[in-house]
């Protein structure tokens, strides 16, 4: 991947120089979604099969808008980082390619048909559920905060899949009776934070509160949380981490101190810390490692944040959050088609969040 060689150029003193989304590095990176959201192969639909009659139906049949980048999690949250980069960055080179993606992802026919595929095809109101539901809000929580002309078009196009979105997610919630804790796709902590940053957003007050009970009927009580066992083997969430970054974001500072300090213990912190040892960059699985530097960078970025100036944890996590970023960005490099189809997108959240 020699468009990505110039990574490597990352000044190594992160510790010091907070890393910035230039406009070198965000064409660099937009590279990567616009190579594959039209990539129809190789494809993992994660559609059931409910007759003989849809076993023959195309990736680009189910999912007209976003059927490539190799799931539609990954087109999704791939469609968000060309937003957040055109939104951030609207003079790069690739603007008007960019653009011309987006143009012809978000038709009112294509995003249509995204949102009857939840109604049409039998059990398909589980599909995606959580983590593709999650990054679908989040597209379109840019799409709504952003005044361009084509913005406000392409935002009021997706509104049929959002509120698709939103009704299967308020039926589901009040039944989600235990969390998923995993460090992959299902990880609810990570969900919730992304459902309550579009609710805020966009002024769903009702289901902001149903997200924050759930959160605080979920973790509040966590203590002693085992981090000191991460990761697994593909995790590219550290699940301890996720629901930090969620509980900073339901708690106020002094009740999200007292929690944090009961969460982690100095055995976890330490382990938590490390940067993932990535063994083999062409495995689909093991490849996640990278993605989970990066999803740590934003965690403990936020987390740090969230944290009075006398919290030792407060320059701890900003600081590693910057290690992470300055050991990950160049591994994307040497990835093939398992880590290009989705990195890019988890390396712009973690340099452009700023929660």
């Amino acid at each position: 991947m020699k468009y990505l060689g110039l990574l490597l150029l990352i000044p190594s003193t992160l510790a010091a120089q907070k890393t910035e989304l230039s406009d070198q590095l965000a064409n660099q990176l937009a590279t990567m979604p616009l190579k594959c959201i039209q990539q129809e192969y190789p494809n993992k639909t994660a559609h059931i099969i409910n007759s003989v009659h849809e076993v023959s139906l195309r990736p680009s049949d189910l999912h007209p808008s976003f059927y490539g980048c190799f799931d539609w999690h990954s087109s999704v949250h791939g469609h968000w980082m060309l937003v957040k980069i055109l939104k951030e960055k609207p003079n790069i080179f690739q603007t008007s390619k960019i653009e011309r993606i987006l143009d012809q992802s978000f038709t009112a026919e294509a995003l249509k048909k995204e949102a009857l595929y939840f109604t049409k095809y039998d059990l398909a109101k589980n599909f995606e559920r959580t983590y593709g539901w999650a990054w679908l809000l989040k597209l379109d929580e840019e799409l709504a905060t952003w005044q361009h002309p084509k913005a406000k078009v392409w935002h009021q196009n997706m509104k049929l899949l959002t509120d698709e979105i939103l009704r299967l997610w308020k039926t589901y919630l009040p039944k989600q009776t235990y969390p998923n804790r995993t460090g992959v796709h299902s990880n609810s902590a990570f969900a919730m934070g992304f459902a309550i940053d579009w609710a805020r957003k966009v002024g769903d007050k009702d289901f902001e509160n149903q997200l924050v009970q759930k959160a605080k009927d979920f973790y509040l009580k966590d203590e002693k949380t085992p981090a000191y066992l991460e990761p697994d083997g593909s995790d590219f969430f550290s699940p301890s981490l996720e629901i930090a970054d969620l509980m900073r974001r339901v708690l106020s500072q002094k009740d999200f101190e007292v929690w944090i300090n009961n969460f982690y213990d100095k055995k976890s912190i330490d382990n938590i810390s490390k940067i993932p040892i990535v063994s083999d960059l062409e495995d689909y699985q093991t490849v996640h490692l990278v993605g989970l530097s990066f999803s740590k960078a934003w965690c403990m970025k936020s987390i740090s944040k969230a944290l009075p100036e006398r919290h030792p944890l407060k320059n701890a996590f900003a600081e590693t959050s910057e290690h992470f970023l300055e050991k990950a960005l160049p591994m994307m490099a040497k990835s093939n088609y398992g880590g290009d189809h989705w990195l890019a997108s988890f390396a712009v959240f973690a340099i452009m969040n700023q929660d």
